[in-house]
């Protein structure tokens, strides 16, 4: 098996090691005698070994100014599914269970409305909660309410 060092350079990857040393110079880490020399042997290099020892002595890379890069973000088609289907039915699903809530309350409501509308003054005898859709129909209407619960 052959090495990445053994590969053949291209003439980007030429550039990215000069422009690393230029970097390296105006930082003040070469000298500009030294800056030539690195230059002309990136220049006439053929493989990732040769230009990775003209800059095996150099950091990696200058510390960053300013923001720093955002990490791109790679998709998996399983992620992609999820968020195209999986998603909108769990948003469905929490939007019936609250539809469904709420149809429970609005029963409730009309059920103890009835109740008053029909049980009228027999309501009195009811304690609790029961006896509040008794006690809203008939305070509309100015009567007065008994009980703990108004």
């Amino acid at each position: 098996m052959v090495r990445r060092s053994a590969f053949r350079a291209s003439d980007q990857d030429r550039e990215y090691i000069a422009e690393r040393l230029r970097n390296a110079a105006a930082e003040g880490r070469i000298l500009a005698e030294e800056l030539e020399h690195r230059l002309e042997a990136t220049f006439s290099a053929r493989t990732y070994g040769e230009l990775n020892a003209i800059v095996a002595d150099l950091p990696c890379e200058a510390p960053r100014q300013g923001r720093p890069s955002r990490i791109p973000v790679r998709l998996r088609p399983a992620t992609v599914v999820a968020l195209v289907i999986l998603f909108p039915m769990a948003l469905a699903l929490a939007a019936a269970a609250l539809v469904a809530v709420l149809a429970l309350f609005t029963a409730w409501a009309v059920a103890m409305s009835l109740a008053a509308l029909f049980l009228g003054p027999r309501a009195r005898a009811l304690r609790g909660p029961w006896a509040l859709g008794y006690r809203a129909w008939y305070t509309r209407r100015g009567q007065r309410t008994l009980g703990p619960w108004f």
